[in-house]
């Protein structure tokens, strides 16, 4: 069993597929998400999810006020679960796009997303992790904040330069056997 940690669908219970996601624990997404409070807020912003499975990392933020939420994954079931969980969390602005994370990102709008949470499969080779971050550079506003989620004992995410240029990067956090490592976006181009 999910729930929404806080916000306006606090407790709200959401499902999970039956197979083939690592749902983040509700003590992950709840360290996580105070971290990402404190430094950035979510009122406003719009985010994009990931690797979404039920959608629990994208309708938390919703829950908490982000203004326009994308949940993003390429397996059909778990993009019927989040549109039945996305009814659970009432949010007026949640999109569900079936594809896979690269095709999405090679279609995404440019200078869009404040804040994107990756929670690729831990099998997922760190080179496509890096990758990935590499293609959705264009897609983030200046100052956006992008966590990806990795087992524990993974190398910690190589990050492009776009990514810590001032020094932004924030700490990593641990909970159980996730590891979020999390960085602010810069815009090398202005």
């Amino acid at each position: 069993m999910t729930r929404i940690i806080a916000g306006e669908a606090r407790g709200r219970t959401i499902a999970v597929p039956p197979t083939g996601t690592r749902p983040t624990s509700d003590r992950a997404r709840e360290g996580l998400f105070s971290s990402l409070q404190v430094r950035f807020g979510f009122l406003d912003a719009v985010v994009l999810d990931l690797f979404a499975g039920s959608g629990a990392l994208g309708l938390e933020a919703a829950s908490r006020g982000a203004a326009t939420v994308h949940l993003v994954d390429d397996d059909a079931t778990a993009c019927e679960i989040m549109r039945r969980n996305a009814a659970i969390v009432k949010h007026d602005d949640v999109h569900i796009h079936q594809l896979k994370a690269s095709a999405y990102l090679a279609q995404a709008p440019h200078d869009y997303f404040d804040m994107v949470l990756i929670d690729p499969p831990y099998a997922l080779a760190d080179a496509s992790v890096v990758d990935m971050l590499d293609a959705l550079q264009p897609c983030l506003r200046d100052g956006a904040a992008v966590v990806v989620e990795r087992h524990r004992d993974s190398p910690e995410t190589d990050w492009p330069a776009a990514f810590t240029p001032t020094g932004q990067k924030l700490k990593k956090r641990t909970y159980g056997i996730a590891r979020m490592d999390m960085a602010t976006f810069e815009r090398m181009d202005r």
